[in-house]
């Protein structure tokens, strides 16, 4: 159980770090996303003419948002859970149960991963968006199309920090099975969202 602790405690801290980096991001994501949304409803409804742009500006502020935010409610325990059957069994019946299907979930994650980087660098990253751009110089003379691969990241970075989180709930759960739960690490705010 030392070992798992001593693997636990350096994940912890990184995680607790990246993700608190993530959700700063995703608040900045939310507002944009927000004030993109306003900016077209205002030109399509009250000037009548809407600009190209709001939409996938908003989609791309969704989808980083969802990328970094995603992780922290993973990590609290704030996904939809049908939990019933572990809530009925006995604690260390629910907690392989959980163990088990934290490690179906590693699975899925790398194969995510796999398929979140193909989205990057393949075929479909090579493209640009449509009506979204960036400065191409820093006097702003000149504008570049922004890289459909940079929405794609989101895809990428949310599913990395997703498996980063998963192997840290797979050692904690590894150390709560060697009973040794009341040695594990404080998730911050772990019970706003009805984590055990």
């Amino acid at each position: 159980m030392g070992a798992l602790l001593a693997v636990l405690a350096p994940l912890d801290f990184v995680n607790s770090q990246l993700l608190r980096i993530g959700r700063a991001i995703g608040i900045v994501a939310v507002a944009m996303m927000v004030v993109a949304i306003l900016i077209q409803v205002v030109f399509r409804y009250v000037f009548n003419n809407a600009l190209p742009w709001p939409d996938e500006a908003a989609r791309f502020c969704m989808l980083w948002m969802t990328g970094l935010m995603a992780p922290t409610a993973f990590r609290r325990g704030g996904f939809v859970a049908i939990d019933m059957l572990t809530h009925a069994l006995p604690r260390s019946l629910a907690n392989l149960i959980s163990l088990a299907l934290l490690l179906v979930s590693l699975a899925v994650l790398l194969v995510a991963v796999r398929i979140g980087y193909a989205e990057v660098t393949g075929f479909g990253g090579k493209f640009a968006t449509a009506s979204l751009y960036v400065p191409g110089s820093f006097t702003f003379t000149e504008w570049v199309r922004v890289p459909r691969s940079w929405m794609m990241a989101s895809i990428f970075v949310g599913v990395v920090l997703l498996t980063l989180v998963n192997v840290e709930l797979i050692l904690r759960s590894l150390i709560s099975l060697s009973g040794g739960k009341d040695r594990l690490p404080v998730i911050p705010d772990a019970d706003m969202a009805g984590a055990d």
